[in-house]
């Protein structure tokens, strides 16, 4: 353990400057005028994991942006460990609310505020770390493959594809995440679920042009303000989601389950003032703990139509539209409810109005079990490098290519991230602690010495 504490002391900020260096690249997946840059970062990526130390880096083409994978193969007799993380990051907008420029990294408070700060080149980049001082102090005790790629951010479209064909490359013993968050650094987790999801885009037109609001208006329908009606539908007074079959296959947790959901520390007027909100809301029956990890939902991402700009125009919008997630709980698949909202959805629109459901990307939940060997070694790593045992915990978001890997590779994933719900993701101001940062890098190389020694007790 001191070895690893002096090396980090000892290089922690050249780490922190090739973070920073990754973090300016604005490698926006969603968003085509950025795929120089995505490109970019895919290069830097690769460049840093040969610094480190790995053999057979490649930065592998395909159908989107590229895959960068690199390797270490110490002893084919080895367990070998896969790290999967993802360079691409969310669009930043809207820029006005950020205090800083978002591909400009700035040190407040000891955090570093920047769009992938966290979400994902904070968590990723600290594995290549871990693994360049493993490297340098000569402890790398097992095999470690490294899969970084770039589409993550837009549903993974052409990772399935790389994974089916470089089954043989990627063969591994377990898969390791750092892209979740822990409860606290007071209070260290892991998460031992992840839900699914559905995108999707929904369209509703009307007339066949925009018309003065004056002369049409009250005699033909418009199509935003049916958007919001029928989006209005989607949830009950109870906030219980209404698209039948919706439910069918959710897997409800058990008494016990639950009891030990909300074990863990959560303290609600805290969560209320860090949002600025006045009350928490949700589906009836659950807390708060079990909704966020749990409980399936329906959310609005962005809805839009008409005239949005400065001033004043009175039409009367011939399309209105809406992007919509849907997270998603065992067992429940995303191509099911899909297929349960289009099919509502087209149901219960008037026919006064057009609508059409155009789905984006999905991903399926999983459930990772905690008596693994992989778990154990996580568990053991962060209790020595924290103090205390982690919390298991049910993580709400989603990395779709955790069950891709299950299917396709035969493995299971150990998600352990050192993110916190407070890091902003997907928002302005997204942040990283440098603790968090320095930590996950003293953490990681834990992980590896226990997962050997558990792995050899077990031959």
């Amino acid at each position: 353990m001191e070895h690893i504490k002096a090396y980090i002391e000892t290089h922690k900020q050249r780490m922190l400057d090739e973070l920073f260096a990754l973090l300016r690249f604005p490698s926006v997946s969603a968003d085509l005028k950025y795929k120089p840059d995505v490109l970019k970062a895919a290069d830097y990526v690769a460049a840093r994991l040969r610094d480190a130390g790995a053999d057979h880096v490649e930065v592998c083409p395909t159908a989107g942006n590229p895959i960068v994978y690199g390797e270490k193969i110490v002893d084919e007799s080895k367990p070998t460990i896969l790290v999967y993380g993802h360079y691409d990051v969310q669009p930043p907008d809207p820029l006005e609310l950020w205090l800083s420029p978002p591909f400009e990294p700035t040190i407040r408070d000891n955090k570093i505020y920047a769009r992938g700060a966290c979400d994902d080149k904070g968590q990723f980049y600290m594995h290549i770390k871990a693994f360049e001082l493993m490297m340098q102090t000569q402890t790398l005790p097992c095999n470690v493959k490294f899969m970084i790629e770039g589409e993550e951010e837009v549903g993974s479209d052409n990772l399935g594809t790389f994974v089916k064909e470089n089954k043989q490359k990627l063969k591994a013993d377990v898969v390791l995440i750092s892209d979740t968050s822990m409860l606290s650094m007071e209070h260290p987790s892991l998460e031992t679920g992840l839900r699914g999801l559905s995108y999707l885009e929904v369209e509703v037109t009307g007339p066949n042009r925009d018309l003065h609001s004056g002369v049409y208006g009250g005699a033909v329908a418009n199509p935003a303000t049916i958007l919001a009606k029928l989006i209005a539908s989607l949830h009950d007074e109870d906030n219980h989601i209404t698209i039948p079959g919706f439910y069918d296959d959710v897997a409800e947790l058990s008494l016990a389950e639950r009891e030990a959901l909300n074990s863990a520390p959560y303290n609600e007027e805290e969560y209320k003032k860090d949002l600025g909100i006045n009350a928490v809301w949700g589906e009836k029956g659950y807390s708060t703990l079990e909704r966020t990890g749990t409980r399936p939902t329906l959310e609005v991402n962005g809805i839009w139509g008409g005239y949005t700009g400065e001033g004043a125009k009175t039409v009367l919008p011939s399309k209105a539209h809406a992007k919509i997630s849907m997270r998603l709980v065992p067992h429940q698949t995303s191509a099911q409810i899909t297929k349960l909202f289009t099919d509502h959805f087209t149901q219960i629109a008037p026919p006064y109005v057009q609508v059409k459901v155009t789905p984006h990307h999905g991903g399926e939940p999983v459930v990772t079990p905690t008596d693994s060997i992989a778990y154990r070694a996580a568990q053991k790593a962060i209790e020595e490098a924290f103090g205390k045992a982690p919390i298991p915990t049910r993580g709400g978001g989603s990395i779709p290519i955790v069950a891709l890997f299950e299917a396709e590779l035969g493995i299971k994933t150990v998600l352990m991230g050192f993110g916190l719900d407070s890091d902003a993701l997907h928002s302005p101001n997204e942040k990283y602690d440098l603790f968090n940062f320095y930590k996950g890098i003293e953490t990681i190389p834990l992980f590896y010495k226990y997962f050997d020694e558990l792995s050899n007790s077990h031959k």
